[in-house]
């Protein structure tokens, strides 16, 4: 089984986002993001894709999910299905699913560790992440933040691995 971790920041009811943005700027968030994956394959859907600020995003390897066949992404693994994004995907080193709402749900349960930003807020959204059964996962890792000057919103970093 391949190396399937997910990287999602989600709200209180598992929002992740609308008109195809993030719902909120969390600075120290997206540092975590790029330190935690640098130096590994990212795997996303064709619109998250289109969505970043920085295309693609740098030391990576960004393969990116699409069902139109006419479509290639400069400097990306192009792929046209999840079972062609698993078989693209290291035999060994860890993998990230960044994206969006459909590739997330259609790889949880390919998926071994989750990296959660919870946002303790709610927030209108178009975009959600599936609901995640707790009870087949340990919580490895939390980190508590209050709101304050750099994020309006209370949150946790939160670390699962899928119980065996």
């Amino acid at each position: 089984m391949k190396n399937i971790s997910i990287i999602v920041a989600i709200g209180q009811d598992f929002e992740i986002g609308k008109d195809n943005q993030l719902l909120w700027h969390i600075s120290d968030d997206l540092k975590r993001f790029k330190r935690i994956t640098s130096n590994h394959m990212v795997i996303m859907g064709r619109n998250t894709y289109l969505s970043l600020p920085k295309r693609p995003l740098p030391n990576r390897i960004n393969v990116v999910i699409t069902d139109n066949k006419e479509e290639k992404f400069e400097d990306c693994v192009t792929v046209y299905s999840i079972e062609e994004a698993i078989d693209a995907a290291h035999a060994t080193d860890e993998n990230f699913i960044i994206g969006g709402a459909m590739v997330y749900k259609q790889f949880m349960a390919h998926a071994n560790k989750l990296y959660l930003t919870r946002v303790h807020q709610n927030f209108d959204a178009d975009a959600f992440f599936p609901k995640i059964n707790f009870g087949e996962w340990d919580l490895i890792e939390q980190e508590d933040y209050q709101a304050g000057d750099k994020c309006k919103y209370p949150f946790s970093y939160m670390t699962y691995t899928r119980k065996s």
